[in-house]
C-alpha cells in the first residue's frame, strides 16, 4: 500500500504528520515516489488565514485528481474548524478533529503497537519534538484557540526517550515546539505548590543532561515565559541549548497590544528581551510582527519601529494583518488599508535589514556551532569536490591540483546562516566556523 502524506502550517503539524506517517510505515505502507498513486493520503491542514483553509481545499482536490482511488484522511486545525465542509471535498473519507485521536486513528488502520513518539523526521537534518499542544489565550486575531483550547503536555519520559532516539539517529538539532510552548506542565500545575511544577525549563534541562552530540532549540515562546528560571537553563546549557529565542511580539506599541488581548506592554517585553541579554553572550532575538493591525496609525507604527530598534532583533517575520473570520479583530473599524500595509512592510523589512546585520557583525570573529544542511546551489554535496585543471574524462595527471573544498550553508546555533567552506560530506554535522563579515543575509565563516 503506497502512502502519500502532506502538511500545510505549523512545526507541529509537521511532528503529528510524521507520527502519523511513521506508525503506518511500521506496518507495511510505502511512501509513494512521485510518479506513482498512492492508496492513502493523509493531509494536515491549517486554519491560522483563510488562505491556509483555501490552500487545504485545494491541496485535497489536487491528491483527489492525482489519486482517484485513494483514501484521503484530512486532519489538523481546518478539519478541526469546518469538518462539514471539508468531509465533502472529493475523496475524503474521514476527518480527524481532534489531534489527541491520533493514536485512535492509527488503531483503525490496523496500527496495534501505537507508538509514543517518533524516531526519524524524514530528509531535514533537524528534528521538531511537539511536547505540549492547546493554547488557553484569546489573542483577538488569532483563531487557534478556538480548535486547540485544550492544554496537554506530554510525560517528560516520553520527551526523553524520543529525543534520545532522534539523536541516537543521527540528528544534531532537536527543535522543542508546542502550540503554546511556553505554558508545557501548567494543567499539571494547578493547585500545586510552586516547589512541585513542571514547566519548560524543568524540561529543557532534563534534556540538556542527555549524553549525546546534539544541540536543542525552543521555538516561539511568550515575553512572560522568558523567566529567571529558563534562562538559567539556557546560560549554564552552553552550546548544548541554542542561545536563541523566538519571542512573538507582534506588536511594539502598547495601545495596538491593548487592541491585540496581549499581556504585556512593550516595556515589559524590552526587559524579557535585556534579561536574556544580559544573561547570555549575544543571544539571537526573533520576533514576529503582524503590520497594519485595525487602527494602527503612523504613530503606533513608529513605536512598533523604536521598541524593534530597542529590542536589537536579529530577525523580523513580518506579516500583513489578515482578517480571520471567527475573531474579535475582523470586525474592529478602522480597517488598515492594504496598500499602508505595504508600505509599513516595507520600512520594517528596512529596518530589520539594518538590525540583522548589526547583529551578524557583533559575531565577528567568534566561534560559531553550525549544522550543516547543504551545498551553496540546494545540493547536499557528494565531499570530492571538482579537480582544478583537469579535462573531463581524462584520468587527472601528477600535475592536477587537490579538489576545491565545497562551499556548505548551515544555521548556527544563534540561528544566523552561516557560509563555509571544508573539503568532505559534512552535510547533518555539527561543525565550529569562526565568523567573518555577512554578505547577503548571511555569515561568512573564516574557518572551519
Amino acid at each position: 500500500m503506497k502512502l502519500r502524506t502532506v502538511t500545510l502550517g505549523c512545526k507541529v503539524n509537521q511532528y503529528e504528520t510524521q507520527f502519523v506517517r511513521e506508525g503506518l510505515l511500521g506496518i507495511g505502507y510505502d511512501d509513494a515516489a512521485e510518479e506513482d498513486a498512492a492508496d492513502l493520503c493523509i493531509v494536515n491542514t491549517c486554519t491560522v488565514t483563510g488562505e491556509g483553509d483555501a490552500k487545504s481545499r485545494q491541496t485535497i482536490r489536487r491528491l483527489a485528481r492525482r489519486n482517484p482511488a485513494a483514501k484521503i484522511v484530512v486532519m489538523g486545525c481546518y478539519a478541526t474548524r469546518a469538518p462539514e465542509e471539508v468531509a465533502a471535498l472529493p475523496n475524503v473519507t474521514e476527518v480527524v478533529t481532534d489531534k489527541r485521536e491520533l493514536p485512535d486513528l492509527l488503531g483503525r488502520f490496523g496500527v496495534t503497537d501505537v507508538p509514543t513518539g517518533i524516531s526519524t523526521f524524514g530528509r531535514r537534518h533537524r528534528a521538531y519534538v511537539k511536547v505540549q499542544d492547546g493554547c488557553m489565550l484569546r489573542c483577538s486575531f488569532c483563531i487557534i484557540p478556538h480548535v486547540r483550547p485544550q492544554l496537554a503536555s506530554r510525560p517528560v519520559e516520553h520527551i526523553v526517550d524520543e529525543v534520545w532516539r532522534l539523536v541516537d539517529n543521527g540528528y544534531r538539532e532537536v527543535v522543542l515546539t508546542g502550540i503554546h510552548l511556553g505554558h508545557y506542565g501548567v494543567e499539571w500545575n494547578r493547585h500545586s505548590p510552586k516547589k512541585d511544577w513542571v514547566r519548560l525549563s524543568h524540561l529543557t534541562a532534563r534534556l540538556a543532561r542527555l549524553p549525546g552530540n546534539f544541540r536543542i532549540r525552543l521555538s516561539s515562546i511568550e515575553a512572560t515565559e522568558v523567566t529567571h528560571e529558563l534562562v538559567d537553563v539556557l546560560a549554564d546549557g552552553g552550546e548544548r541549548v541554542c542561545p536563541h529565542l523566538h519571542i512573538s511580539m507582534q506588536s511594539g506599541s502598547d495601545s495596538v497590544l491593548a487592541r491585540m488581548r496581549r499581556r504585556w506592554g512593550s516595556q515589559r517585553f524590552i526587559d524579557r528581551c535585556n534579561l536574556l541579554k544580559e544573561r547570555l553572550d549575544r543571544p539571537a532575538i526573533t520576533t514576529d510582527v503582524i503590520v497594519g493591525f485595525p487602527g494602527e496609525t503612523d504613530a503606533e507604527f513608529a513605536e512598533t519601529i523604536a521598541t524593534s530598534r530597542a529590542v536589537g532583533f536579529s530577525k523580523i517575520h513580518i506579516f500583513p494583518f489578515s482578517p480571520r473570520r471567527g475573531t474579535p479583530a475582523a470586525t474592529m473599524p478602522f480597517q488598515v488599508p492594504a496598500h499602508v500595509q505595504q508600505q509599513r512592510s516595507r520600512v520594517l523589512a528596512a529596518v530589520e535589514t539594518e538590525l540583522r546585520d548589526a547583529y551578524f557583525a557583533s559575531l565577528r570573529g567568534k566561534r560559531l556551532q553550525v549544522l550543516v544542511e547543504s551545498t551553496v546551489d540546494g545540493g547536499k554535496g557528494k565531499g570530492k569536490g571538482k579537480g582544478k585543471g583537469q579535462t573531463p574524462g581524462l584520468l587527472p595527471s601528477v600535475f592536477s591540483l587537490p579538489p576545491s573544498p565545497i562551499v556548505w550553508l548551515g544555521t548556527s546555533s544563534r540561528y544566523a546562516p552561516v557560509e563555509l567552506a571544508t573539503e568532505g560530506s559534512r552535510v547533518g554535522e555539527l561543525v565550529d566556523v569562526t565568523a567573518g563579515d555577512a554578505r547577503d543575509g548571511h555569515i561568512v565563516a573564516l574557518s572551519a
